[in-house]
């Protein structure tokens, strides 16, 4: 009996490492060829220097150790990037990706031999869509397998999602257009004057936004001309501070941000770079939206010349995909103080004119007037039912004036501000 269970038992072994090693076997021929496939990206050249792609090209070539370090690798690099499912990971980088077969196709049709490549990397982004972990553990030695990994989601084999997306984002590039701007909605300059994404951009919706009708339908008809390809004025906000002017051009992104319209935020120190930026933005299929917020030029300031260049009368014609909104709290833009006008320059009315001239190069001014009292209130009362807050009217507006006349302002960011002392203190009038 006892010979018999040894028998029983040494055959379970051999069969349980005859399955190892066939499904060890089997592990390394698909990553193997898989290796190969990533190894030869052309058309999407520039993944294979993302650490996933990466990982699983070199997988197969490395050795015991070389291998885990490559699976752990892998899920690190995806739970950085906030998400647990290599599918998603990557589709997210393919579509993100700025090549030329997504140039050519934006500018008339990609080559037969170029299509062909593009199309048949897709598939091999896609076998690497749909590697699980479960796969390379295969390939790692006994003790590995032993302790405690990291896992992932994969897509279903065969199931192409990459591929199918890919192309439907092609025939929508109007809307989805390509490279970075297919993946974000709002962006800024960095400190060496090149478009980075906003990872968080404010979510603030038109809803949100209570009162100013009549500016908001000014914004957002531009816009929508815009969008369409028709002739779009520069708009500039100016009003009180505190009136949403900032809060309502994000919110017409937020809005319209399916139709293809994205925002890029530069700062006033910046505007020498600008006509670089809108020359990148000329050949792109979206619509863009340049942002400078709180807006206003000392006297004699080198910024002022760049913006007023751009506006009109530089040698860079007008881009037709390209609009530029501004806020201010001052109408005229450039400070002056009455001995400005009482100086010493010969020609008085000329420097006086120069000042002024910025504001009038913007095709639509709109005026953000702080709100009365019955506005403030009703502004109040609209967030607070927004946020489910229960509340007694009379209290909650003897409170929001008390509020407001601590600060000395009614306006809609103290309307926010009160009700968001509200509900931090959890106290419903």
């Amino acid at each position: 009996m006892a010979d018999f269970e040894k028998e029983n038992s040494d055959a379970q072994l051999k069969n349980k490492n005859t399955k190892d090693k066939n499904g060890a076997d089997t592990a390394y021929s698909e990553l193997s060829e898989l290796s190969m496939r990533l190894k030869a990206l052309t058309v999407f050249r520039a993944l294979c220097a993302d650490p996933v792609v990466s990982a699983l090209a070199s997988f197969p070539d490395a050795d015991a150790d070389g291998r885990l370090s490559r699976l752990v690798s892998i899920a690190a690099a995806l739970y950085e990037s906030g998400t647990n499912d290599i599918s998603e990971y990557l589709k997210r980088k393919v579509f993100g990706d700025e090549n030329v077969y997504i140039k050519s196709e934006w500018k008339g049709g990609a080559l037969p031999e170029i299509y062909e490549c593009a199309k048949n990397e897709l598939q091999s982004l896609d076998l690497a869509a749909a590697v699980s972990p479960e796969t390379l553990r295969r390939m790692l030695s006994e003790g590995q397998r032993s302790v405690p990994l990291p896992s992932w989601k994969s897509a279903p084999r065969g199931a192409r999602l990459i591929e199918k997306g890919y192309f439907e984002r092609v025939r929508d590039i109007e809307r989805c257009g390509y490279g970075i701007y297919s993946v974000y909605r709002m962006f800024s300059l960095d400190k060496d004057g090149n478009v980075s994404p906003v990872e968080n951009p404010d979510p603030v919706r038109l809803s949100e936004l209570v009162g100013y009708e009549r500016e908001k339908k000014i914004i957002i008809d531009n816009t929508k001309a815009l969008i369409s390809g028709k002739p779009a004025a520069n708009v500039l906000l100016t009003g009180d501070a505190g009136t949403g002017k900032s809060s309502t051009v994000k919110a017409v992104v937020n809005e319209l941000y399916s139709n293809g319209l994205r925002l890029i935020e530069i700062r006033k120190e910046q505007l020498s770079g600008l006509p670089a930026v809108i020359d990148s933005l000329n050949s792109n299929p979206l619509k863009f939206i340049i942002f400078i917020d709180d807006l206003s030029f000392a006297k004699n300031d080198d910024n002022f010349s760049a913006l007023k260049a751009v506006l009109e009368g530089s040698v860079f014609a007008r881009s037709q995909n390209v609009a530029i909104y501004a806020t201010s709290n001052r109408r005229h833009l450039v400070r002056e103080t009455f001995s400005d006008r009482q100086g010493d320059d010969v020609h008085v009315r000329d420097t006086m004119q120069e000042t002024v001239s910025l504001s009038e190069r913007f095709g639509i001014q709109v005026t953000f007037s702080r709100p009365d009292k019955n506005t403030y209130l009703t502004i109040v009362k609209n967030l607070a039912e927004a946020r489910g807050m229960t509340f007694d009217e009379a209290s909650l507006f003897e409170e929001a004036e008390r509020f407001a006349l601590s600060r000395s302002s009614r306006s809609a960011r103290a309307a926010r501000q009160f009700v968001d002392s509200l509900e931090s203190s959890a106290k419903n009038p």
